[in-house]
């Protein structure tokens, strides 16, 4: 038998076309019973629970179209991503450097690792009322809040994934004569890779979510939190489930980037084999 023999055919994904399709298929049966719900059988007041296309109206006016919310939806969306990035990137910097302290030295892991994983505990609405007395009613505070939920999930994927890099490629990196920060540049930290990948997802879903709790609390700055408080002050359902949708599609699309990117990189590194 030659090794042509041996070596399995690369496989594509059959599967992830049905997977899409089944989700498209759940996403039309949701609006479908939406429509049917709140258009035919009329089970609530406009009021209390809008149909499809009232949400739709306001999430066309706030994006491109002419009427009470005109553009700024979009000026909103601008505004929260600004934000979100600007903090996302800031709390993987930091992130990336304290991880990497904690897993060269273990006194830094034992005392300052256990402190991340109770205060990652803590709901970050209960970091706000702190950032505003210690910050102000401001940008400021939402960048806090933004920067601790994406401090904490970097720093501990980061030194977990140098610990548990398999001891053969550290006794290999010490055989081939690299010691100290060489060893941890050079063979822990690209072992890692795959594992801080993973931490990094979770680091923006902890970062999106804490971004909108900050913003409901910051008036005069455009944002999606702020458009959110505008729906429930003057009672407009329909622009509050509009921006329900546009954050959830926002940071599901942020999500599926960074999973497709973990996946190559999986892929790469002779983790998972395509299916």
């Amino acid at each position: 038998m030659t090794t042509a023999e041996l070596t399995p055919a690369p496989r594509t994904r059959p599967g992830r076309l049905r997977s899409l399709s089944w989700q498209l298929a759940g996403l039309l049966l949701l609006v479908a019973l939406w429509w049917l719900v709140t258009d035919v059988l009329r089970l609530y007041p406009p009021y209390v629970f809008p149909s499809p296309g009232a949400v739709w109206t306001e999430i066309r006016y706030g994006l491109w179209g002419t009427g009470p919310q005109d553009g700024k939806l979009l000026a909103a969306i601008a505004g929260s991503l600004r934000r979100v990035l600007t903090g996302y990137l800031i709390a993987v910097a930091l992130g990336s450097a304290v991880g990497l302290l904690m897993g060269a030295w273990r006194p830094l892991r034992t005392t300052l690792g256990a402190y991340l994983t109770g205060i990652q505990s803590v709901p970050s609405i209960a970091f706000v009322p702190f950032a505003i007395l210690f910050l102000g009613l401001n940008e400021r505070a939402v960048l806090f809040v933004v920067i601790l939920e994406g401090f904490i999930p970097v720093a501990l994927a980061v030194s977990g994934a140098l610990l548990n890099v398999p001891p053969a490629l550290r006794v290999a990196g010490r055989t081939l004569g690299a010691q100290g920060a060489g060893l941890m540049l050079r063979v822990l930290l690209p072992a890692s890779v795959p594992s801080v990948l993973t931490g990094l997802r979770t680091a923006w879903s902890f970062a999106w979510r804490a971004l909108v709790g900050g913003e409901l609390l910051i008036s005069g700055a455009s944002s999606l939190g702020e458009q959110l408080e505008v729906g429930r002050n003057t009672a407009n359902v329909a622009l509050v489930l509009s921006t329900i949708l546009i954050i959830g599609v926002i940071g599901g699309l942020f999500d599926a980037l960074l999973r497709a990117l973990e996946g190559r990189v999986r892929r790469d590194y002779g983790l998972e084999v395509l299916e």
